[in-house]
């Protein structure tokens, strides 16, 4: 089973899950084999995953999305945690949920080409499994998150996101929302908010804007091309998306995703929602966002030991680039 450990020094968890190491890399193939010939996403393979958690049918009756339990979970649903403690070191046993999204039946149909009203879909099913995960107490935190390419850690290229439930809130997370807070505290209003007006007035780093949402290029940028899409009104919570606002935030979705991939070849990338902790209530100062984060370099010594990111395409030069159409050269 899945253990968590928390680092002494940093405070920072660690999850310890060796099964994930077993997991099928189809980037290990032999060159020119088909990737769809063993995918397990791929329709009539349904028997090689675990069993369906959810599915959305097509108009032929078949599934058109499936959301399965992860065969090689990072966390998993046993009984309630257990803890231990030696000396320094704490730890408890790694209970949460880890699902896996196939977001369509056709192998190389990614979100850059899918149908707006196929996005929406998949977004919708995002929108079901977190409102799902919120009636287990046990549950704090619901991350939705995409590896697209090699690069970004992807080991099947079928089309899929996944989603962990977990029983504490990540560090990460946990920083940028103490970090919304204190902009609050000292200004009195949302940074999130802030920060669409400002992208909104000047459009030096805007990338678009669509009905109730924009997507721009973050100030201070840590990756090139970093893209972050929000609603412009204030929402703290991604699961209480209006149902009517999905399909503008799967427009907004497509056309970033086809920039990029028009913009950077071999477009490898992550894409994380992030949104308040599934049982705290409205938040004032914290904003639901989605980071699509592409992998033109790797993160090394330098970041690694100072916490510091190197970009080498200011966000203001990604926008244009991304605005115009034009081939990055790198």
């Amino acid at each position: 089973m899945p253990e968590i450990r928390k680092d002494p020094v940093f405070g920072q968890w660690v999850i310890i899950a060796s099964e994930r190491g077993r997991r099928p890399n189809e980037f290990t193939l032999p060159p020119n084999t088909p990737t769809s010939a063993n995918c397990p996403f791929c329709p009539g393979r349904e028997g090689q995953t675990p069993p369906t958690v959810c599915e959305r049918l097509g108009p032929d009756g078949k599934w058109k999305i499936r959301v399965v339990s992860n065969k090689y979970p990072a966390l998993t649903p046993d009984p309630a945690p257990r803890r231990g403690e030696t000396g320094p070191y704490q730890s408890e046993e790694g209970l949460g949920i880890h699902e896996v999204i196939i977001e369509t039946p056709g192998h190389g149909l990614h979100m850059d080409r899918m149908p707006e009203a196929d996005i929406a879909d998949v977004l919708s099913v995002y929108i079901d499994r977190v409102r799902a995960l919120k009636s287990d107490p046990r549950i704090k935190y619901v991350m939705i998150f995409k590896n697209h390419g090699r690069n970004a850690g992807a080991s099947l290229s079928h089309p899929h996101s996944q989603l962990v439930g977990m029983p504490m809130v990540p560090t990460r997370l946990s920083q940028e929302i103490e970090g919304a807070a204190k902009y609050m505290s000292e200004r009195g209003s949302c940074v999130f908010c802030d920060m669409a007006a400002a992208e909104l007035g000047s459009g030096r780093r805007l990338i678009l804007r669509e009905g109730p949402f924009v997507a721009i290029a973050p100030y201070a940028s840590r990756f090139s091309f970093e893209t972050w899409i929000m609603p412009v009104a204030h929402a703290s919570h991604f699961e209480e998306l209006p149902p009517g606002d999905v399909p503008a935030l799967a427009s907004v979705l497509k056309k970033v995703l086809s920039m990029l991939s028009d913009s950077v070849d071999d477009l490898a990338y992550n894409l994380i929602i992030h949104t308040t902790p599934v049982h705290a209530p409205s938040a004032a100062h914290y904003h639901w966002h989605i980071e699509i984060m592409p992998k033109l370099a790797h993160v090394a010594g330098f970041e690694w030991g100072t916490g510091f990111y190197i970009n080498t395409v200011s966000p203001e030069e990604a926008a244009e680039t991304l605005r115009s159409g034009k081939k990055y050269k790198g």
